[in-house]
């Protein structure tokens, strides 16, 4: 695991007497390092309900062709959901298409002990072979993220912000946890928009990239971020997602 913002023994420390994600603690210290200006984030919360509404008004009758396609493909239910951690360290059900088999769950069922090595520090596998073959299309155009807007409607989650990851990978950002999650996760990023297949939690680049992101989040920012995910759906390979 790489450490992110903190060395040695100090860290150990910290990480011992800080307050757990769930607690009022904990959601207390993400509000007190939340420095966005309220403008900022009364802009952000207008925009990500309009985008939302209308991209669910718009999507509707395509979305529930690609579900009976999604239930065909894998033998199960198109739409699934998955705990993550949010905002103030909150648990919510993150929806996404379904672009593997059914039984993904299993891993040891389908991936190969280096495979199982890389998904248990990553929770992404390299040709993962529980894909299925409509599943690599909607991946590699980001289709399978579209139900999240039902997430960023309910308030679970932004438009623009760090990725939404689990509890256990929390870890990875040890003493900068409560920093992450001062500000929403979102359906695209700063990481997911730029070169994630090579930034990792191993390497720490994926660290920085998200932590850089709630540092310097601003209308500017989002609007960069925005952009490029276009060039990051359309523009290169993304197998490794």
């Amino acid at each position: 695991m790489t450490q992110v913002g903190c060395v040695g023994g100090e860290k150990n420390l910290i990480l011992e007497t800080a307050p757990k994600p769930g607690t009022d603690e904990f959601a207390g210290l993400c509000q007190s390092l939340d420095c966005r200006p309220l403008g900022y984030r009364v802009v952000k919360r207008v925009f990500d309900v309009t985008f939302s509404v209308v991209a669910i008004v718009v999507g509707l009758i395509p979305c529930a062709l690609l579900s009976v396609a999604i239930a065909a493909d894998t033998k199960g239910s198109p739409i699934y959901s998955q705990e993550r951690v949010g905002r103030l360290g909150k648990s919510f059900s993150i929806y996404k298409f379904r672009s593997m088999v059914a039984d993904a769950d299993d891993v040891e069922k389908y991936l190969s002990s280096e495979q199982l090595v890389e998904w248990r520090r990553e929770r992404k596998v390299t040709d993962d072979p529980r894909i299925t073959r409509l599943g690599r299309i909607i991946r590699s155009t980001s289709l399978d993220e579209l139900p999240q807007f039902l997430n960023v409607l309910r308030g679970d989650m932004s438009l623009i912000g760090p990725r939404a990851i689990t509890y256990d990978e929390l870890t990875e950002y040890g003493c900068d946890t409560a920093l992450l999650l001062s500000v929403p996760q979102g359906v695209t990023g700063a990481w997911q928009a730029g070169p994630r297949n090579e930034a990792t939690f191993e390497n720490g680049a994926r660290q920085r990239i998200e932590l850089r992101y709630v540092r310097d989040a601003s209308i500017r920012e989002d609007i960069r971020v925005f952009l490029a995910t276009f060039g990051a759906m359309f523009g290169r390979d993304r197998r490794g997602r």
